[in-house]
């Protein structure tokens, strides 16, 4: 499957959640498969934090570069193409084609850098909102994301209630813990401070703080995989035979996340990692409700589907629970799955069997409803 990138350029302004504006901002846009007449079979893919618009397919010029959920989208996939028509948007702030720190600012003529205002994962769901009413879609059959993608869509169902039918959650959290919010400031320290940072306005410089980049990569690739999968994948095989009594990579998992903080940092931008590990963090539907998250979802109106995985100990099990409970307090349809995987936090995107046949049978259920 061929796909082609879209940009959707908007006059704005976009009041942010902060208070502050965005004048005019573009958003990078894929869709896959075929709008009905009805405008109903529509499905809202949201990404997570690496990730962009890029779901599924590859480009004509580049056969290689697979959407990064292309074992979930496409043609008789789980989400099959052949009845829905999938949108996948690349959040503002990225570095991925929508408005972001490294585009130029057009009240200085240069790039944002650090200027660039802090974004939520609410002003996410409104940016993606009125790309909804430009492709002339009222009301989303489904709007699903694993991770911080769960949270954009969770947030859906709270902000745009009557626009969205299923709400599907995956591997995510109706807020952070405070060892996840550790985790993302410590990475953030790194990119900060390392000395090609300048304040967030190294494009100005010609330079990419990599080094930093490259440490929050590492501390966050740690947090996406499960004991036990490292341990099956690396144990403690050293990349020699004998031990060097030095601070080179030895172990074979020394090695593994130096190559992901390598490759991670040629082409993901800093300033985009910071802002979107802050969104992760300020997300708390329930911080307007005395903590109370049933209070939260009183006004969701959609059907539910949550999934979380065994080893996820970043956004545990417990966590969809809690999101599950709430939802029964006001009667909601709720259908749970608890997948039973070993591969951590990183589970959502791999093709589990278990896991993609609960996806499938729920998107069989939901393509009953769609009208023609």
């Amino acid at each position: 499957m061929f796909v082609t990138p879209q940009r959707f350029d908007f006059a704005g302004p976009l009041t942010l959640r902060s208070g502050a504006q965005l004048r005019d901002y573009s958003l990078a846009v894929e869709t896959y498969g075929t709008l009905n007449a009805a405008r109903s079979n529509a499905v809202l893919i949201c990404h997570a934090l690496n990730a962009s618009h890029h779901v599924a397919g590859a480009y004509a010029d580049d056969k290689e570069n697979l959407g990064w959920w292309d074992n979930m989208v496409g043609p008789g996939k789980p989400v099959d193409t052949n009845r829905f028509f999938v949108i996948g948007v690349n959040n503002l702030g990225s570095c991925f084609g929508s408005t972001g720190p490294a585009s130029l600012n057009p009240t200085t003529g240069k790039p944002y850098g650090a200027d660039f205002p802090v974004v939520t994962v609410e002003d996410w769901v409104d940016a993606q909102a009125q790309l909804a009413d430009v492709l002339g879609i009222q009301r989303f059959a489904a709007v699903m994301g694993g991770s911080l993608g769960g949270m954009q869509a969770l947030a859906w169902s709270t902000r745009y209630p009557d626009r969205i039918a299923h709400c599907i959650v995956i591997a995510s959290t109706p807020k952070l813990s405070a060892q996840n919010i550790a985790f993302n400031d410590v990475a953030r320290q790194a990119i900060m401070t390392d000395p090609d940072f300048h304040g967030g306005h190294y494009y100005e410089h010609g330079i990419v703080p990599k080094r930093g980049l490259r440490v929050a990569r590492m501390i966050g690739h740690i947090t996406y995989l499960s004991d036990d999968d490292m341990a099956e994948k690396f144990g403690r095989t050293l990349r020699a035979d004998n031990l060097k009594f030095g601070f080179d990579a030895e172990f074979q998992i020394e090695s593994y996340l130096r190559y992901q903080g390598d490759k991670f940092s040629e082409y993901f931008d800093a300033n985009t990692y910071l802002l979107i590990t802050k969104a992760l963090d300020y997300f708390d539907p329930a911080s307007q409700h005395g903590g109370n998250l049933a209070a939260a979802l009183a006004k969701t109106k959609s059907k539910f589907f949550v999934v979380s995985f065994t080893t996820d100990w970043r956004f545990a099990p417990e966590r969809s629970r809690e999101i599950v409970r709430a939802l029964l307090e006001h009667k909601r349809a709720v259908t749970y799955a608890e997948i039973d995987a070993p591969h951590g936090h990183d589970a959502f995107l791999l093709e589990d069997p278990r896991y993609h046949a609960e996806i499938r049978a729920y998107f069989n259920r939901i393509a009953t409803e769609v009208r023609a």
